[in-house]
């Protein structure tokens, strides 16, 4: 082959080498740092970056996305001597891939460890219910710590979360029982209240119906008093137009007064249902009598109340009606009695 040949292949190989030395395409989310002669001069951001040839290289290729680390489970002793399991995870983003490269060796190990020893600390600090209860308060304690002690290395904490806590088992079954005789109170508290409620319910609707029924018989009260007044009234009405009959010379008013007290006490005689004996008129002649002059009662008082309009015209008034020249007489009492059944 000849020795040309050869030279330019060996300088197009040199060129391609030297191409691919010098020209740096850098992805997005990713920064690579470039060093001259072994010392740290600048950063290139993403895309096409040219280097000095034989002079600078790249250094450190750094990862600027969100990453997630995880830390492993441990035993943490908290402040009232009770041992549980804890894990967690942590979200860090490098802010600044020049400290991150050369502030830290292995940053990923560096910052687990470092959330370990804290974690440690803040759950040993704390009794077994609060840290079975303030998982939000443990996390932003541990953002705090963590987030200021990594801010030199050029890396952002975002976040810090308790994964998981496992309490022993004897713990965890003394924590059973309380919840269940918890439930079992909170139980016993609702049913004692339902049935407060319904007795209240029942007292209230009991007070109502007595109100109702009280007022019922107040109105009943007053109706029978109205009634009994108005009673009166025509009671009091009767008895003027018969002690007018009377003052007018009328005898029969008399003979009405005695029949009917008459009459409404055999009527009450009869109708009592421990009587053995029953007491009837020893003449019935009495009685045809009480009818008589309760006719002629009547006859009278309709020609008083005609006499009445009469007198409203200015018309000469009637002469007054003769009383009767044989009179009833009023019925006399039983002469005998007849056995009632028993």
């Amino acid at each position: 082959m000849d020795a040309s040949v050869l030279f330019t292949i060996a300088l197009v190989a040199l060129a391609f080498v030297l191409l691919f030395s010098v020209v740096k395409i850098v992805p997005q989310g990713r920064e690579f740092t470039v060093e001259r002669f072994g010392k740290y001069t600048r950063t290139l951001a993403p895309g096409i970056s040219i280097l000095t040839p034989f002079v600078e290289r790249v250094g450190r290729r750094m990862n600027m996305m969100e990453q997630v680390l995880d830390v492993p489970q441990q035993e943490v002793i908290t402040k009232d001597n009770a041992m549980v399991k804890v894990d967690a995870i942590v979200f860090i983003q490098v802010m600044e891939a020049s400290a991150a490269a050369y502030r830290i060796e292995n940053l990923p190990y560096a910052i687990t460890q470092l959330c370990s020893t804290n974690l440690r600390t803040v759950v040993g600090s704390m009794e077994l219910d609060e840290v079975l209860f303030q998982r939000d308060s443990i996390n932003s304690r541990l953002l705090t710590v963590i987030d200021a002690a990594t801010e030199p290395w050029g890396v952002k904490v975002n976040r810090i979360e308790i994964k998981d806590l496992t309490p022993p088992a004897d713990i965890t079954n003394a924590m059973a029982r309380q919840m269940k005789a918890e439930r079992e109170r909170r139980a016993v508290i609702t049913e004692a209240d339902g049935e407060k409620q319904a007795a209240i319910a029942r007292a209230e609707g009991a007070k109502q119906a007595a109100i109702l029924e009280a007022e019922g018989r107040r109105e009943a009260a007053f109706r029978d008093a109205e009634a009994r007044e108005r009673e009166a009234e025509a009671e009091a009405k009767a008895t003027a137009m018969v002690s007018q009959a009377i003052a007018a010379g009328d005898v029969n008013a008399i003979n009405y007064f005695v029949a009917q007290k008459y009459v409404e006490a055999f009527a009450e005689l009869a109708r009592n249902p421990t009587a053995k004996t029953v007491i009837v008129p020893a003449e019935m002649s009495g009685l045809v009598g009480t009818i008589a002059g309760l006719g002629e009662l009547v006859g009278l008082a309709r020609e008083q109340q005609q006499g009445r309009s009469d007198v409203r015209r200015d018309a000469p008034p009637a002469p007054p009606r003769a009383a009767p020249s044989s009179p009833p007489r009023p019925p006399r009492p039983p002469r005998g009695s007849v056995p009632g059944s028993e």
